[in-house]
């Protein structure tokens, strides 16, 4: 069984600059706005400090991505071969509902 994986890399998506406040969210599981809002604010009161603060925050993020990198596709797939028996309990429970 092969899995493809049709997303973008954060940094080259058309809707962010490096995709660290949607890594944020993503890791921690919350919405990324409520990062971008006072990320946003902060460089309406100093720009200069905003742009260290986001640059920052992206070499942490580079930083765990390449430490700790999330399992893939084909990992996850193995996994859900090691139990068989609970799909296809599953499968005819909804059979039979």
């Amino acid at each position: 069984m092969e899995v493809q994986e049709n997303q973008v890399a954060l940094p080259l998506r058309s809707y962010t600059i490096l995709g660290v406040c949607q890594a944020i969210g993503e890791d921690f599981g919350f919405n990324p706005t409520f990062l971008r809002v006072p990320l946003a604010a902060s460089v309406l009161y100093s720009p200069l400090y905003a742009v260290i603060a986001y640059f920052a925050l992206g070499a942490i993020v580079l930083g765990s991505r390449l430490l700790f990198p999330k399992a893939k596709a084909a990992d996850l797939v193995k996994h859900v071969d090691k139990a068989p028996a609970v799909i296809v309990e599953q499968q005819e429970w909804q059979k039979a509902a």
